[in-house]
């Protein structure tokens, strides 16, 4: 079976940078791809993506050696086994409150004796080739996202479940979750204080910790921090800040302003 190198350079102490995929277009899931991060999440909870989308995705994926991870829209069973059976090498599952859910996530991916996950891995295992079923359990990774305050009442139990491999944290649903305005990026000294407890929850089980971030200066801060996957940014962030950086260096460099709009269309 194809390797995860991702899990397994968590494993040996390593840290992972990856990406985000947020826009439904195969072509730029490529070119992300290309771009050299260790792995990719196609988001299934917030981007514009639903099931056809991702298994159109996971194969421009795989033309590279990036991971293809996989963030599912809720903690379904149904929903976490397709999209393993197209490929995914990790599913990220939102909103995990509980040792209960944490449990269910995990069940869901493994395949029996460790889990419940139903034999039919139609594209997972031409992609990951042969004895994809004898190793999936140990190479395919589980993450669970830590964004509320029952999860963090529940830190703990969630770190300390069998079979998971990573907690992960959604910056502005934590937020909310200690009473403060959602930001990704977030230098308030209570957030600060959170995601420091966590990450050290985590480590204090032995569970690999990630982090969600939209800045380069946030991803350097986790990662000289020791995170094992920090999130550097989206495929719509990267188009969009870029192209407003350049246009407005364009504008203002040569005195060019915006040509007027006019009212009749």
């Amino acid at each position: 079976m194809r390797p995860n190198h991702v899990k397994r350079a968590w494993k040996e102490g390593k840290q992972t940078i990856g990406g985000w995929i947020s826009c439904d277009s195969v072509y730029v899931a490529e070119m992300m791809a290309r771009t050299g991060f260790d792995w990719l999440c196609i988001d299934m909870q917030h981007g514009l993506l639903d099931y056809n989308d991702v298994r159109a995705m996971l194969p421009a994926i795989s033309t590279t050696d990036t991971m293809p991870f996989v963030r599912v829209p809720w903690n379904e069973p149904h929903i976490i086994m397709k999209a393993l059976d197209a490929g995914a090498y990790g599913v990220i599952v939102p909103l995990v409150n509980s040792r209960e859910e944490a449990e269910k996530a995990v069940w869901s991916v493994r395949y029996p004796p460790d889990g419940g996950r139903s034999f039919g891995p139609i594209r997972a295992g031409m992609y990951a080739g042969r004895g994809y079923v004898n190793h999936a359990n140990d190479e395919i990774a589980v993450i669970a996202m830590i964004e509320t305050a029952e999860a963090l009442d529940n830190l703990d139990e969630i770190c300390s479940t069998p079979g998971l491999d990573a907690v992960y944290i959604g910056p502005s649903d934590l937020a909310y979750a200690i009473g403060l305005q959602a930001a990704g990026d977030n230098s308030d000294p209570k957030h600060v204080e959170t995601v420091n407890h966590i990450y050290a929850t985590a480590r204090k089980h032995g569970c690999h910790v990630g982090i969600h971030t939209g800045s380069l200066e946030y991803t350097k801060r986790y990662l000289e921090q020791g995170f094992d996957l920090v999130m550097l940014g989206s495929d719509t962030a990267f188009m969009g800040r870029l192209a407003n950086q350049e246009l407005r260096s364009a504008r203002t460099d040569t005195g060019i302003e915006r040509v007027p709009r006019g009212d009749d269309y």
